[in-house]
């Protein structure tokens, strides 16, 4: 579902003298740090984030963790770029990060520390005291998502610092440029950001839903967008729910600003819809989900002037 709608200007069409999509996608991405895939031409108004997926486990934390990778891997939002590879096709950029989220999170501030994992004190500027801080799920994790305890040493504010600077702002820098350029090209942008959850993510006894879909309880996109995505993909035949028991992280809440025509919406997929949660193994699941993402895509690219325009806040 390719076409641009009449609603929506088309972009330019790229000159003779313009860098192929391929190229631009290289210049953009960062070895070892975050990956971006390019449509041929950006038709949809739209950027797509996979934060949590980066599977490349540095030697320093393995050497520092008290986990062996495979503990390591339960923070790991497992295979969602996998999920949300058809983005580029369809007509909009998708952002990955190759770094693990157990070695440093972009869906935080830049410095949400644990000042009990450092062997120093922590500058003032740090956020000690975020309920995630309290959780162990910082900017740089305490525990994974099972909560078991990932480092046996105390680590130096250096390091911390490290990873900031040479993960955190590059992510930020790629992602921020990618909703810039899109603002740019349509006048407003809706940003996915795609995440996976245990399939013990349930509240109580309740059974999880297969998806959830956070917009920060209707401030970070306009209801229009939730509403569509939650239609569209209880007709998949989904059970979805909404901002509970996630109702947005970081991303969600620092970028998502409708009134500046800047939307974004999280979405939290149940892995055992598509995977063996216990080996990390992919299972005959993921290919009918990764087809409902794709048409899921295709149904949020209905999304016009008139949902995604810059207005006062009205709500």
């Amino acid at each position: 579902m390719n076409q641009t709608r009449r609603d929506i200007p088309a972009p330019e069409a790229a000159g003779a003298d313009s860098p192929s999509a391929a190229e631009l996608s290289r210049r953009l991405s960062v070895s070892g740090v975050l990956a971006v895939d390019l449509p041929e031409r950006q038709t949809l108004p739209m950027v797509f984030a996979s934060p949590h997926s980066g599977s490349a486990y540095p030697d320093d934390l393995l050497a520092a963790s008290r986990l062996d990778a495979n503990g390591l891997r339960r923070s790991e939002d497992c295979f969602v770029d996998e999920l949300f590879a058809d983005v580029p096709r369809l007509g909009a950029p998708l952002l990955k990060a190759l770094f693990p989220r157990a070695y440093l999170d972009p869906n935080r501030e830049p410095y949400e520390l644990d000042p009990a994992m450092f062997a120093e004190s922590l500058p003032a500027h740090v956020n000690t005291t975020s309920a995630r801080v309290a959780a162990g799920l910082g900017t740089i994790a305490r525990v994974v998502a099972s909560g078991a305890e990932i480092y046996a040493r105390k680590l130096s504010f250096a390091e911390a610092e490290t990873r900031v600077q040479s993960l955190y702002r590059p992510y930020h820098a790629a992602l921020r440029r990618l909703i810039d350029d899109t603002v740019g090209r349509f006048g407003f942008c809706l940003l996915i950001d795609c995440h996976s959850m245990p399939s013990g993510s349930g509240e109580g006894r309740t059974p999880p839903p297969d998806i959830v879909l956070g917009d920060c309880f209707g401030i970070s996109c306009a209801r229009s967008v939730t509403v569509l995505a939650e239609d569209r993909l209880t007709a998949l035949g989904y059970s979805v729910a909404r901002n509970a028991p996630y109702a947005g992280g970081y991303t969600t809440r620092h970028y998502g600003r409708p009134e500046h025509g800047v939307h974004a919406m999280q979405i939290e997929i149940n892995r055992r819809l598509y995977m063996d949660e216990d080996t990390f193994a992919r299972h005959g699941g993921l290919a009918r989900l990764r087809d409902d993402l794709r048409s899921l895509v295709e149904s949020l690219s209905a999304l016009g002037r008139h949902d995604l325009m810059p207005y006062p806040r009205r709500r």
